[in-house]
């Protein structure tokens, strides 16, 4: 690819912050125009559901995302920063998009970075009382909506959820968490620390539901319960609707592209069938060496920096674009007095082993490697110092690509 002119990001969160920078930070000396549909600069999203939920209950969404801004570096003070500018549509192969006022943007270049939203229930029953977290407006409605006592239902019981549930919990709210496919994060975790979790949170005051879900909800204008597929029916002030993603496509609905989850590229963040287009952050769908030629997409933390540095070098031309991309996904998650953090895949694991502590004391620190025909693609611990996390991650960092 030669160098672009005129580089188009769509998706202002980190994903798209992070490609602005590398781009300059590799040399891109051309326009860089970023078209975010949020009205806000990129802000850190990891405390909506800790720190940020149970403080700054009088703060406005502007002021959150202050608070919350990722610091710019000072190479793209020049960035053209579109906030409360959704993308409607494009044309890749005219390289044209369409914003959602109408009007239309041509560019050399384009990165792909409009990430996720919640994915909603389908149910029936009031609107009222339910809610999402994924934005400062989310994060400030739900607090809004917080009474003495309040009774949550928390619907899923994957890591936001749990960590939603740890933070009622701490606040003085009575929480339920609804979970049908069994301890909460078990894909991930396996089905012993799962259910480890489960006890822990469980003697810190917040029940779970485990084995059916939700198919209405109860009340006329809001929310009042939440009746389950067994016939039961949890009493509710407010409803978290915790229950994944759905990726930010549409706008590329009609090019030709395997959207089917995300979008699909190469190891290199290359959008096949497009010239000078890639994809980064969350939506990402590559291939990953580490483990194996699936391509996955990763919602991890530290994606977005890894995808951005890579699909900018791809734009760019010959920045050791032959040295295979495979990055380690790596994500934590603070759950009351519980502090996970994983490096690699434990998902992709067929088997779990313990290698220090005990799964009756997370408290005390716990570490287990993960598995698949014998090789080791993921680690988790619990309740760690940082200089022994620092130590895990350089482990599995050190591990082989296969050959």
């Amino acid at each position: 690819m030669t160098t672009p002119r005129h580089v188009a990001v769509v998706g202002g969160s980190l994903a798209g912050l992070r490609s602005a920078e590398q781009l300059r930070a590799l040399g891109h000396t051309g326009p860089i125009t970023v078209f975010s549909a949020e009205r806000h600069l990129p802000y850190n999203r990891p405390p909506l559901s800790k720190e940020a939920l149970g403080e700054f209950d009088s703060a406005t969404a502007e002021e959150l995302a202050g608070r919350l801004a990722f610091r710019r570096r000072a190479s793209i003070a020049d960035v053209d920063i579109r906030l409360a500018t959704p993308v409607a549509t494009a044309d890749l192969r005219a390289h044209r998009l369409t914003l959602g006022s109408g009007a239309e943007q041509a560019y050399d270049a384009l990165v792909i970075a409009t990430g996720l939203r919640p994915r909603r229930l389908v149910a029936p029953g009031p609107a009222r009382g339910r809610h999402v977290l994924r934005t400062v407006e989310d994060c400030l409605g739900l607090r809004a909506a917080l009474r003495p006592g309040s009774r949550a239902v928390v619907i899923g019981g994957g890591f936001i959820g749990c960590e939603v549930a740890g933070t009622l919990r701490t606040l003085g709210h009575d929480v339920t968490v609804v979970e049908p496919a069994g301890p909460p994060m078990q894909r991930v975790l396996g089905s012993d620390l799962a259910a480890a979790v489960q006890a822990h949170l469980t003697a810190s005051g917040i029940e779970f539901v485990i084995g059916t879900g939700v198919v209405s909800f109860t009340g006329d204008d809001a929310v009042t319960g939440v009746e389950l597929a067994t016939g039961e029916t949890l009493r509710a002030d407010i409803v978290v609707e915790a229950i994944g993603s759905v990726c930010n496509v549409e706008w590329l609905y009609g090019q030709g592209l395997d959207l089917s989850d995300g979008v699909l590229t190469d190891n290199r963040l290359a959008v096949a069938g497009v010239s000078d287009t890639v994809a980064v952050g969350d939506l990402a769908r590559f291939p990953n060496p580490l483990f194996d030629d699936v391509p996955r997409r990763v919602e991890h933390w530290s994606i977005p920096g890894d995808t951005a540095n890579r699909a900018a070098a791809t734009l760019l031309g010959p920045h050791d674009n032959d040295a295979p991309f495979a990055p380690v996904p790596a994500f934590w998650s603070n759950q009351l007095d519980l502090r996970l953090q994983s490096y690699g895949s434990p998902a992709l694991a067929d088997a779990a082993h313990l290698e220090e502590g005990n799964v009756d004391d997370l408290t005390g620190g716990v570490i287990l490697t993960y598995h698949r025909d014998h090789r080791h693609v993921g680690t988790v611990a619990v309740n760690l110092s940082p200089a022994r996390l620092r130590e895990l991650r350089d482990a599995f960092t050190a591990v082989q690509l296969p050959a």
